[in-house]
């Protein structure tokens, strides 16, 4: 799957195909592989403080076992969203992760 997003990515650059490959990277090749491609996200102006990197950040995060890591991008996260149920999910995740 993330081969796709790679073609799609050469096609129609975009950091939103890249978050996506960075999950789909993470699924076939593990938590560090979609991490080490989200960092290249944080240099990119549209995404360097957007929620849906944070949160995608924070899942890998929690998958690789960096709990603390993982509350702390939930939590950057749920500041960064305008959605109120978007919002207490990740305060939600935030606090789960608290609890281990």
């Amino acid at each position: 799957m993330h081969l796709l997003y790679k073609i799609l990515e050469r096609i129609a650059p975009n950091p939103m195909v890249t978050l996506n490959r960075a999950i789909a990277l993470a699924e076939t090749q593990g938590p560090p592989a979609g991490l080490a491609l989200l960092s290249t996200l944080d240099s990119d102006e549209r995404m360097a403080n957007h929620h849906r990197l944070h949160s995608v950040r924070a899942h890998l995060l929690e998958k690789a076992g960096d709990l603390t890591g993982a509350r702390t991008n939930y939590l950057l996260a749920a500041r960064g969203t305008a959605s109120i149920t978007e919002r207490r999910f990740l305060e939600s995740r935030a606090a789960r992760v608290s609890g281990h």
